[in-house]
């Protein structure tokens, strides 16, 4: 990250200078002097930007070394195929979140570093994206609500956005979605959710979640 840092302030440093040397130049009447001083300006302007933004995103992402727990999600049966959820994040409040159906999903957003990314050692990051519910029965699926929650706030510089939408923009940056497979929903369930470097893995942690994955089988088995 120290790099990262490095290259958005040496980027921003020269683009005050390019600027200063292409306004010295235009009062001198130096015009093809400006000219390249105001292409430098733009180079180290466009760097500057991309750093600074996978910078802040790097920072308000969370580091993934390796496989690791990201939080905690314990079901409560409301009606016959509603459920509140409660979703338990280290170091934040427990959320609480109504889900329709059986089953339950969450997603998140997961960038990993490609060259010529890779120089800058940085860490592959993720952050929690939502959450969502759904019926096996796939009539109903079709019919009935669904409920989708999010759990990430919105913020103007999302580097997983941006190079989703702008990928040559950002060479060396893969975003992409980490996704737990739907798992049944029961009343006292308690999952661990854990995420590795490219997907999500839900594991029951109690009786009451075992015995639903264990007499529960996925749409068209």
């Amino acid at each position: 990250m120290a790099l990262l840092v490095a290259i958005s302030l040496i980027s921003a440093f020269l683009t005050f200078h390019f600027l200063f040397r292409t306004m010295l130049c235009i009062r001198r009447r130096r015009i093809i002097r400006a000219g390249g001083s105001t292409v430098g300006c733009f180079v180290s302007a466009a760097l500057a930007g991309a750093g600074a933004m996978l910078l802040l995103g790097y920072l308000s992402y969370g580091r993934l070394i390796e496989e690791q727990l990201v939080s905690r999600i314990e079901f409560r049966r409301v009606s016959p195929e509603e459920f509140q959820a409660r979703l338990m994040i280290a170091d934040k409040e427990d959320q609480f979140f109504l889900l329709h159906g059986d089953e339950w999903q969450m997603d998140a957003k997961i960038i990993t570093w490609k060259p010529p990314m890779t120089v800058l050692g940085l860490d592959p990051i993720y952050q929690l994206d939502r959450l969502s519910g759904r019926y096996a029965e796939i009539g109903r699926e079709r019919s009935e609500a669904r409920t989708v929650h999010s759990l990430s706030r919105e913020t103007p510089a999302d580097v997983w956005k941006f190079a989703r939408r702008f990928p040559i923009l950002l060479p060396g940056v893969d975003a992409h979605y980490g996704t737990a497979t739907y798992v049944p929903m029961a009343d006292g369930a308690r999952y661990e959710v854990s995420m590795s470097r490219d997907a999500l893995i839900a594991r029951p942690v109690n009786d009451e979640a075992r015995n639903a994955v264990g007499s529960w089988s996925a749409p068209g088995n």
